[in-house]
């Protein structure tokens, strides 16, 4: 039976993809280990759940890297999964370091992870790759001409922080804006994200569309997958856009109008909160990340069932 090592960054509340990676291991017949961080252990429900813990810096700081890859060469990791935005630049760009004591960091090179991390970069590369994507510009440069109602956020935000709906320069300029942000037109008709997975030379292997029914802190509560033909073209699209730089897990996040037609706004550069409805659904990027530490054929594929309902729910972790 083989071994693996795995580390979950900055694991907070995880506790579903912890299982998918567990549930994906005992489907393969191997033996994983999980390890976790966070900045306060003591307090994250996904490292009451790993197999040991450890205690890393703010993801934000200098010392984020050097901690977590000590942690890795120490506990001899093989996979290292970051799980929220602040980490992945600082790991794409030690992605080599960390390769040299033998592990893999699933994380794409760091201009992309750069460009997912900034709004008006991720417009501006989704024009370029002729992905459609609603007009965005720097708060600084919208005028009385800005087409109305918009919505307005943080140019590097994640989870609907800062998010603000306006309809006029006047509440624009009245909105207070401690950071850069950027302004957006106004999408309307249902909100869709769309898993994608990159197998190790950085091509699209899967994509999977689900319909967000209901949301909570900017994370699915309620969605179903669906086979939407015009989703999955922009998804091969932006798959032509990255490929080869890219390796694992993204998601991207589009409205589809009345008309069908879809509009992409955000492109998450990791796993998505999402995920584990992807999972259920056949599509187990947590398997395939595995098959490939073993050096294992991957069955990574295009396979999975449209319909498939995800309905969270608050669960706790007692101690």
């Amino acid at each position: 039976m083989a071994d693996l090592r795995l580390l979950l960054g900055s694991a907070g509340r995880r506790v579903a993809l912890l299982r998918c990676f567990r549930e994906s291991a005992a489907a393969l017949g191997a033996t994983l280990e999980v390890h976790a961080t966070d900045l306060a252990p003591e307090w994250s429900a996904a490292c009451a759940s790993a197999d040991a813990v450890h205690a890393a810096p703010a993801a934000t700081t200098p010392a984020y890297v050097e901690a977590t890859l000590a942690i890795c060469a120490r506990e001899r990791i093989d996979l290292l999964v970051p799980t929220i935005d602040t980490e992945l630049y600082a790991l794409a760009l030690a992605r080599d370091r960390f390769a040299a004591v033998g592990t893999h960091v699933a994380v794409a090179d760091a201009e992309l992870v750069a460009m997912a991390r900034d709004k008006l970069e991720t417009a501006r590369f989704l024009d370029r790759a002729g992905v459609p994507t609603p007009t965005t510009a720097a708060a600084e440069a919208v005028d009385e001409d800005w087409r109305w109602p918009a919505i307005a956020k943080p140019r590097g935000g994640s989870s609907s922080r800062g998010l603000a709906r306006l309809g006029s320069l006047a509440e624009l300029a009245a909105l207070p804006r401690p950071e850069p942000y950027i302004v957006q037109h106004l999408l309307g008709g249902q909100e869709y994200t769309v898993n994608l997975f990159f197998d190790d030379a950085g091509t699209l292997r899967c994509a999977v569309p689900h319909r967000r029914v209901a949301v909570r802190a900017g994370e699915v509560e309620k969605g179903v997958t669906e086979r939407h033909e015009a989703l999955l073209d922009v998804a091969r699209r932006l798959g032509a856009a990255v490929r080869g730089r890219v390796r694992g897990a993204w998601c991207f996040q589009a409205f589809v109008g009345s008309d069908g037609a879809p509009s992409v706004f955000e492109i998450n550069a990791r796993f998505g909160g999402g995920y584990p409805l992807a999972h259920r659904a056949g599509a187990t990027f947590a398997r395939w990340l595995l098959e490939e530490r073993l050096g294992q054929a991957t069955s990574a594929a295009d396979v999975w069932d449209a319909g498939v309902t995800m309905l969270r729910y608050d669960d706790a972790v007692f101690l």
